[in-house]
Formats: C-alpha cells, sequence, structure tokens
C-alpha cells in the first residue's frame, strides 16, 4: 500500500454519505442542511498543506457544498454529476494525472468505477458492502463522522509526510 500511496497526488472524495452522513435535513420553508465533521475538514486541509490536491465529486446539486469546499479551499468540485467517470477521466486529462496517481473516496454503487480506477480507493465504515469488498482500505469511522479523516491520515503517514505535519502544531 505504501508504494501506491507514494504516487498520489489528488485525492478526490464523494460528499453525501462521505463527508456528510448521508443524511438531508429539509425545514418547513424547503431549505436544506447537512452536516460537515470539523475533523474531517482539518484533515482536508492537512492533505493540501502536504502538497495534495483535494477535489469533490457528487451526485447532488447543492449550495451547502459548494459553500463548505469554499471553506476547505477546495476548487476542484463537481456537482449534479449522474456518472462519475467521465468527470474522474476529465480530471485526470485535465491535470494530467494518470489513474494511479489519484485516490478516491466514495461509498455507495455509484461510485465503483471511480474506485476500480483509481491508485488507492477507500470507503466509509457504513458503505454498502458491495464497495466494502473491492476498496484499498476500509475505514473504522462512518461517513461523515471522522472517515474522512482517518483516510487523509493513512495517506500522510504512507507517503512520508505525517511527521511534517504533526510538527507544524509544535
Amino acid at each position: 500500500m505504501r508504494e501506491r500511496i507514494a504516487r498520489i497526488k489528488l485525492v478526490l472524495f464523494d460528499v453525501d454519505g462521505v463527508l456528510t452522513d448521508g443524511r438531508i435535513y429539509i425545514d418547513n420553508n424547503g431549505v436544506e442542511s447537512k452536516a460537515f465533521d470539523v475533523k474531517d475538514g482539518h484533515g482536508l486541509k492537512m492533505l493540501q498543506r502536504s502538497g495534495f490536491l483535494v477535489g469533490l465529486i457528487t451526485g447532488r446539486q447543492s449550495q451547502i457544498v459548494e459553500h463548505r469546499a469554499r471553506e476547505l479551499g477546495i476548487d476542484l468540485i463537481f456537482q449534479g454529476v449522474k456518472e462519475k467517470l467521465p468527470v474522474f477521466e476529465k480530471i485526470a486529462g485535465e491535470l494530467q494525472f494518470k489513474d494511479r496517481e489519484i485516490a478516491y473516496m466514495g461509498d455507495d454503487l455509484v461510485d465503483l468505477p471511480v474506485l476500480r480506477r483509481v491508485g488507492c480507493s477507500a470507503t466509509v465504515a457504513d458503505a454498502c458492502e458491495v464497495v466494502k469488498a473491492e476498496v484499498d482500505f476500509v475505514a473504522c469511522h462512518r461517513g461523515g463522522r471522522g472517515a474522512v479523516r482517518e483516510f487523509c491520515e493513512l495517506l500522510l503517514k504512507e507517503s512520508g509526510r505525517w511527521a511534517e505535519v504533526v510538527a507544524r502544531y509544535f
């Protein structure tokens, strides 16, 4: 796994069920809300500060996701994506990255085509069983509850960047 992670330059994430717990709250006025774990957000920032590019590919369209991505300094945001593989191929092509230089974390069947192509694939503890059976890494934490942070730390540790990240806090 270490050799595979050493090649990773870009880390892509699904949103609903990965960065969130998959629940969507809608109030009486039709206003939607979602919850994001700050530890997951910090993990994404640590990846960025360590030289990884970070992006989001999600099936739903949401201003909430746009806002959270801006807060985290994520510019690669693709929303309303029904088929993720063509978007993945577009990103890889535009950035001139090989599949093996990209990691992806997804949680459901729609994510499988991308999970099968990347250099390092990951999912959350509460992903569907088919996905869990096919990925390189299954987090102990659930989506929206620290799974992203867990994957970020794995990438940082296995790429030899973890000590540098920790040293920034002392």
